[in-house]
């Protein structure tokens, strides 16, 4: 989808300017009117399991955390975090080691999870962010998941040199292995096809936007394997133990929307172009 519809965090999150949280999925506020002082990137979430090997003494991080404090965002991959600040826009479930999960209190969505008892986690896929004195527009939920994860691909593929993610769900579970293959391709159907049109997704959008007479999209071609019901569960144990794959956390119904998202996607595509050895394009 066009790039328009969702920019990278590390740009539209700027310090010293008034923010409002929306939830993406019915429009509620979350955050209301909130300046940051600082916006700060986060090292990558393995980043702790690798400390053995720069350090010839014992962890010397071992009893820091990285919290936000007043007036901070810090940036993950998939998340950012932010001081609670008593927040009073959502509501949290019953406190547990096996539930900690942060609800939109119009449309119960997961939105994200409480860290400790000052910091929440938030999920890209979840919100959308928009300055103060903006006015709230609402964007198709297929397309912004697709943009959300599409951006995160092409920033760790460029900063890290990564091709490879296991997609998991905020319960632990391993729901899809993406493999990026190329990051420039252009979508171009003609009027006469109908093709796109009649791909109708249970969130209520088609599953690509029209833009003009002839419609182009940019997209990022994927390699993916579903994970779900035991399926390539070798294939999966065996990516996680490697350093080169990178693990991206989704909330678990994300996770499902953005199988059914790529199934879709790979409907419309002619047979011969569906499967590439034993993943699906």
């Amino acid at each position: 989808p066009s790039v328009d519809v969702v920019c990278t965090l590390r740009e539209s999150l700027k310090s010293n300017k008034n923010y409002i949280f929306y939830c993406q999925s019915c429009g509620d506020v979350v955050v209301k009117d909130r300046k940051f002082l600082r916006v700060l990137p986060l090292p990558s979430e393995n980043w702790s399991d690798l400390v053995e090997e720069w350090c010839c003494h014992p962890d010397p991080f071992a009893r820091s955390t990285l919290h936000p404090q007043h007036g901070d965002c810090f940036l993950g991959d998939t998340f950012f975090l932010l001081n609670s600040e008593n927040e009073s826009h959502v509501s949290e479930s019953p406190k547990s080691k096996e539930n900690t999960r942060v609800i939109c209190k119009r449309c119960k969505t997961m939105l994200g999870e409480t860290v400790s008892s000052d910091t929440i986690k938030y999920y890209v896929t979840e919100v959308i962010i928009q300055l103060a004195e903006g006015s709230f527009s609402p964007t198709p939920r297929s397309q912004f998941v697709q943009s959300v994860v599409a951006q995160c691909l092409l920033e760790l593929s460029s900063a890290k040199s990564t091709f490879r993610f296991t997609i998991k769900g905020d319960n632990g579970k391993t729901y899809i292995l993406i493999w990026l293959l190329n990051s420039d391709t252009l979508l171009v159907e003609s009027l006469g096809s109908s093709s796109s049109h009649s791909i109708f997704t249970p969130f209520g959008d088609i599953l690509m936007p029209s833009s003009g007479p002839v419609e182009t999209w940019n997209a990022v071609k994927v390699l993916y394997k579903p994970c779900i019901k035991c399926r390539n569960k070798d294939l999966a144990v065996a990516w996680e133990n490697d350093m080169g794959v990178h693990p991206l956390k989704f909330p678990s119904e994300t996770c499902l929307e953005l199988l059914l998202i790529l199934g879709l996607s790979t409907a419309s595509l002619p047979p011969s172009l569906r499967c590439m050895n034993s993943f699906q394009v």
